[in-house]
């Protein structure tokens, strides 16, 4: 059963049965969590977006002024490896994924475990639009304007205790709609975490859309993580879970490949990959003439170094990477 985070309301409060019953015909249907929970409009089941001041980047590293790739090549151009290894496989492939009804399984060293609807996960914290710079491993990045929620604050309602040193997420694995699953490509289920203080820190996003739209499919609908200073892998889409641990969890690429795919996977041009420099990086940008720009610098922590490097301070970040 799933749990809510609020204390019972008063009778007078308590919507009518027949809305209820109304409201219950649409999440069956898979209409009601989608358009209003998720939807790029102003009122949100779960708050109304907050603007971000126009035409300058935000101190806070919440908005970047740089050219905001195209939706057509952001919603395409995926990396969702359940559904597919080539970059356009989950846009094909991921349609038929049912995202509504959505639980999400809280478990560890938090006061507030079971398991949650989505809208109660969620409900009461203010949906934000960022725009974000994405970095991805292979070399590519995009700028996209996300529609989310800061993970922290929904972290601190579940009054997470000292024994939580990191968060462990999960990701949905069924075969039944993901074909890849079928396949040995990861240890499946897709699984990634952060340190504690990552996973609280202001910019760290449980992004619900994209574009003022519904976070599509092969985004990772219906909710999906944006750390905007680490490598886009770290991005795991498709939460079903969040446990609070006091051990660094395992995550699937670093099991994979522990070369190639560390931990912290903190954007840093000073750290290749073992197969390709991590120097320049390939823009995706908005014209629609092609879909690459041209190569630019990589910068430290994505560009937002000055909001995230203290989380590092004295640590070998090419030992720690």
């Amino acid at each position: 059963m799933s749990r809510r985070l609020f204390a019972p309301i008063a009778s007078a409060q308590v919507t009518d049965e027949s809305i209820v019953l109304a409201r219950r015909g649409l999440l069956r249907a898979g209409l009601l969590l989608p358009a209003l929970a998720l939807a790029g409009c102003r009122k949100r089941a779960y708050g109304e977006v907050a603007p971000l001041p126009a035409g300058v980047d935000s101190p806070g590293g919440l908005r970047t002024t740089e050219e905001q790739t195209r939706y057509a090549d952001a919603s395409t151009y995926n990396n969702y490896y359940e559904f597919g290894s080539a970059k356009d496989e989950p846009a094909r492939n991921a349609q038929g994924l049912r995202i509504a009804p959505w639980s999400v399984d809280v478990a560890g060293h938090a006061e507030r475990t079971g398991r949650f609807a989505l809208e109660d996960l969620l409900r009461g914290v203010a949906v934000e639009e960022r725009i974000y710079r994405l970095r991805c491993v292979e070399g590519w990045s995009m700028v996209i304007p996300w529609l989310g929620v800061p993970l922290g604050k929904v972290l601190a309602r579940l009054q997470p205790t000292s024994k939580a040193k990191f968060v462990a997420f999960t990701s949905l694995a069924d075969p039944a709609q993901m074909p890849e699953i079928r396949y040995p490509t990861l240890d499946w289920p897709y699984r990634e975490g952060l340190r504690i203080d990552e996973a609280m820190h202001p910019l760290t996003l449980l992004a619900t859309g994209l574009y003022g739209k519904p976070l599509p499919q092969q985004n990772g609908a219906p909710l999906r993580l944006v750390v905007p200073w680490k490598y886009g892998f770290k991005g795991i889409k498709s939460i079903v879970a969040i446990t609070f641990v006091e051990n660094m969890p395992k995550t699937a690429w670093n099991m994979s490949q522990p070369s190639e795919y560390g931990f912290y996977s903190n954007v840093n041009p000073a750290v290749d990959h073992p197969r390709w420099s991590q120097k320049t990086e390939r823009r995706i940008a908005g014209s629609a003439s092609k879909l690459f720009a041209e190569r630019i610098p990589t910068r430290p922590f994505n560009g937002y170094g000055e909001q995230v490097a203290s989380l590092y301070a004295g640590m070998d970040l090419k030992k720690w990477f």
